[in-house]
């Protein structure tokens, strides 16, 4: 029998006392039935004021699949992931998924980005909330206008052919995260998300979708503001000139 996959789950957490626990709980009840699957939980927080990292420090001395990077201010979601991100490959993880702490993504999808992933020889795997219709639970009608036009507005401006590409839920294959400089990445809020995903495909990489079913959060309050959402507006422009003003990859997939 071959050796289990070595996955590892970052996930940022600010002021998530009340979800940090149950989330681990769960992923890791879910990939205990995962024979071919070995599963790591890193959580990457912003000196929560709330004591999430305390919560989590007491999880990691119980468990030695949970992880805790600790940060000392609020610094932004791209900077988390990048920091998750760098730990995972120090450690050789061979997949890193990005997935949030709210239970908006549900941890039984786990499996199936895996085997997308090999299936398709994927080096990122994109978990959609827009393919094979709209899959969107709990959000105001206001939210899903805002989420379905930032989409149509990277697809157009960008040319990438995803439904999704504004997604959280990704799993990244190892050797594709090794070929970002996660030094050089800008972006800091969602569109973070767009940029990681762009410099993959603008540079050749092979990316899917699989569809999932998004569920807003029902503990906690969203991290979304008018600072972030003036980032994404401008990001998008910034990434269609690094790729030389073209809307299609820069190497043939």
């Amino acid at each position: 029998m071959p050796d289990p996959i070595q996955i590892s789950i970052v996930t940022p957490t600010y002021n998530e006392r009340e979800n940090v626990a149950l989330l681990a709980e769960e992923i890791f009840g879910i990939l205990a039935t995962c024979d071919d699957i070995d599963a790591e939980l890193i959580i990457v927080d912003d000196n929560s004021p709330d004591g999430t990292g305390e919560i989590a420090d007491g999880l990691a001395k119980v468990n030695d699949r949970f992880h805790v990077l600790h940060r000392q201010e609020k610094d932004g979601l791209g900077r988390a992931y990048c920091a998750g991100f760098a730990w995972a490959l120090e450690h050789g993880y061979e997949f890193v998924f990005e997935m949030d702490c709210d239970f908006s993504h549900d941890p039984d999808d786990i499996p199936r980005f895996i085997d997308k992933a090999n299936a398709e020889n994927a080096d990122l795997v994109l978990g959609s909330r827009y393919c094979e219709g709209i899959r969107v639970i709990n959000w105001p009608i206001s939210r899903l206008l805002l989420s379905i036009c930032a989409t149509k507005y990277v697809k157009i401006i960008t040319g990438m052919p995803f439904t999704d590409p504004t997604g959280g839920f990704k799993c990244f294959r190892r050797r594709a995260l090794e070929a970002i400089d996660l030094d050089r990445i800008r972006a800091n809020g969602y569109s973070f998300q767009v940029e990681l995903t762009h410099i993959l495909w603008r540079t050749g990489h092979t990316i899917a979708e699989v569809p999932i079913i998004f569920t807003d959060r029902f503990i906690g309050t969203s991290k979304m503001s008018g600072k972030i959402v003036r980032e994404a507006v401008w990001m998008v422009w910034r990434l269609w000139l690094q790729n030389g003003l073209r809307r299609w990859p820069r190497k043939k997939k």
